[in-house]
């Protein structure tokens, strides 16, 4: 099971679930705990390979992952503490575990916040994949991840988000890396399905002005799928937790107060 720590409330009944991106863990949600911990039960996880979970025994010998192994190691966790609801915050890949799980498991779902949300990969971010497709195998992942980091997150107000993430990927080894690099080969389709399919679970996209590789196809999203929302951070980057965590964490109580 992955690991996960959950901070209860003493009177809430809500759930609030976190979900990191690749080559993150549950600590890039620090400046979020304390706030969301004093309205609701708050549960961060690290997804396999990340932080302090350990890629579970069944793949040990398996190379290959997939978004539904992935997401339902997360099901498991919500399973084993007996949330049979739970508002999900995600941000970067961790949004498309949420879709996903959404789409599985729409029962579960109270709502979605996706933050950076990855929904479709534009001519650059297609490029950028097709060059790590080539060097995964033969260039230290950390090469590719500081690369990956800079063309996503480049300007200088963006740097404390390319270091957290930069170091939490430290954390990573270059099998775990590759495995799930190879998640991109999945990508393009499941993206356009969610594109596709409105939902209908209340969802917040809370992207950084800046953001330049995803935000554009979230605003196409958001004009088409009708419980879907647009909150765009000024001055802001790919990683809106780490760089506006004030504002971010006021915006998404505030949406989770009003679903009510």
């Amino acid at each position: 099971m992955l690991n996960y720590t959950t901070y209860l409330h003493k009177t809430a009944t809500e759930w609030v679930t976190f979900v990191h991106g690749a080559g993150g863990s549950s600590s890039i949600w620090f400046k979020q705990v304390r706030s969301f911990g004093a309205q609701f039960n708050v549960l961060v996880l690290d997804l396999r390979g990340h932080g302090n979970s350990k890629p579970v025994l069944k793949d040990a010998f398996n190379s290959k992952y997939t978004f539904d192994s992935i997401t339902n190691d997360i099901v498991e966790v919500i399973n084993h503490l007996k949330i049979k609801k739970s508002h999900f915050i995600g941000i970067s890949l961790g949004t498309i575990l949420i879709r996903n799980l959404a789409e599985k498991h729409p029962e579960r779902v109270q709502s979605m916040i996706m933050g950076g949300a990855i929904m479709k990969l534009n001519f650059r971010s297609q490029v950028l994949i097709k060059v790590g497709v080539i060097f995964k195998s033969i260039v230290p992942y950390m090469m590719l991840y500081k690369l990956f980091a800079f063309i996503i997150m480049p300007r200088k107000n963006h740097k404390n988000s390319r270091l957290l993430f930069v170091n939490e990927a430290k954390k990573l080894y270059q099998k775990e890396f590759v495995r799930w690099f190879k998640l991109t080969s999945e990508i393009n389709p499941l993206l356009r399905f969610f594109r596709a399919k409105d939902i209908k679970i209340p969802t917040l996209y809370i992207m950084g002005e800046q953001d330049h590789l995803f935000l554009p196809s979230v605003k196409n999203i958001v004009a088409k799928h009708l419980k879907s929302t647009l909150l765009i951070i000024e001055n802001c980057g790919h990683v809106v937790n780490v760089e506006q965590p004030e504002t971010f964490n006021i915006q998404t109580i505030k949406f989770i107060n009003g679903l009510a």
